[in-house]
């Protein structure tokens, strides 16, 4: 039987340093996509809130707590990540492990909104992008999603297939935002 080694998406191209902005890519942790089935998202919220203490946040918001986050991922879908699923959620909601699914980038620093900025068309400075938001949107004309988990810090994820392309945009905007001093 082959002997196979787990690879991180992002390689060995991760971390990076680039002026004052770092690029981490965020550790392994189980992902699950929630489709909750037709009326039943309030029986969905109460069975993710007492599994995991967090119910479905609104539209554009996550919520986190002990390491595990549950983010709006469009209509009637979130994603949960760091946690597998409990028992009274498969009831109410199709669930898909989208663990290998992903990659995702933590972006940190003051400047990491200057480097995002030239790459995705919507506003993620603070007053507009407040800590706990969510948007689904393009990066560099791929599809993306991208979460303020704090003050400086976004969570950037797009499809596990595009990790290099990720990587390379994001290591090319940070260092022209580093050049500009």
């Amino acid at each position: 039987m082959a002997e196979l080694i787990a690879l991180s998406p992002a390689g060995a191209a991760l971390p990076k340093r680039i002026g004052a902005v770092t690029l981490t890519e965020a550790p392994f942790a189980p992902m699950t996509g929630i489709s909750p089935h037709a009326g039943e998202v309030a029986q969905v919220s109460a069975a993710l809130e007492a599994a995991h203490g967090l119910a479905l946040p609104g539209p554009g918001r996550m919520l986190s707590g002990a390491g595990i986050e549950v983010l709006w991922f469009g209509r009637n879908r979130w994603l949960l990540i760091g946690a597998a699923p409990g028992d009274g959620l498969a009831a109410h909601a199709a669930l898909t492990d989208q663990s290998d699914a992903w990659v995702s980038v933590i972006v940190q620093g003051a400047a990491g909104v200057d480097v995002l900025a030239r790459l995705v068309p919507v506003d993620l400075r603070p007053r507009a992008f407040a800590e706990g938001s969510v948007i689904r949107t393009e990066l560099f004309h791929m599809p993306a999603a991208i979460a303020r988990t704090g003050a400086e810090d976004l969570r950037v994820m797009c499809f596990r297939s595009m990790a290099g392309t990720l990587v390379h945009d994001l290591v090319t905007a940070a260092e022209a935002v580093a050049a500009r001093g």
